[in-house]
């Protein structure tokens, strides 16, 4: 009955890459499926596949997206939650080092949300009549279009 919306965004806040699950899914499973399919097209070569940064909030704090993150040589900007934080103090020096993160950078974080909040004043999608979730992921391509051709417009 509910759905949830998964969006890699550029630095402006428009969308890259889309995915849309069962609103009892959680957001950090999405996360590698999302990057792995990441394509941005270069002017010549191939496409890009690999962001110079990552910027999440706490939920994405895992082992396993850090790890992948870091063998792909890609920027964690993810802040350490302070249950994780205890885990690995209690742990000692087994636990491993503080997690390192730019709060500067981190404060971009907020292009995101301001590109959700844009979502989910379109009015197909905060409704929600759609009742099959590949209408409703169309209505959310739709919207990352427009927010692409109202870029390119605006851009001298």
């Amino acid at each position: 009955m509910t759905t949830k919306v998964h969006q890699l965004v550029d630095g402006r806040g428009l969308p890259l890459v889309t995915a849309v699950t069962a609103g009892q899914a959680g957001d950090s499973p999405m996360m590698l499926p999302l990057l792995a399919d990441l394509r941005v097209a270069r002017v010549s070569g191939r496409p890009r596949t690999r962001p110079d940064a990552v910027r999440g909030d706490k939920a994405y704090s895992s082992r396993a997206i850090r790890a992948h993150l870091r063998d792909r040589g890609i920027t964690a900007v993810i802040p350490e939650p302070a249950d994780q934080q205890g885990h690995r103090r209690r742990r000692g020096t087994r636990g491993g080092r503080p997690v390192s993160y730019d709060p500067e950078d981190y404060r971009n974080r907020n292009v995101i949300e301001r590109g959700f909040c844009r979502l989910k004043q379109w009015r197909g999608l905060a409704t929600r009549y759609d009742k099959h979730a590949t209408n409703y992921r169309a209505a959310v391509v739709l919207n990352a279009v427009i927010a692409w051709t109202q870029a390119l417009s605006d851009t001298p």
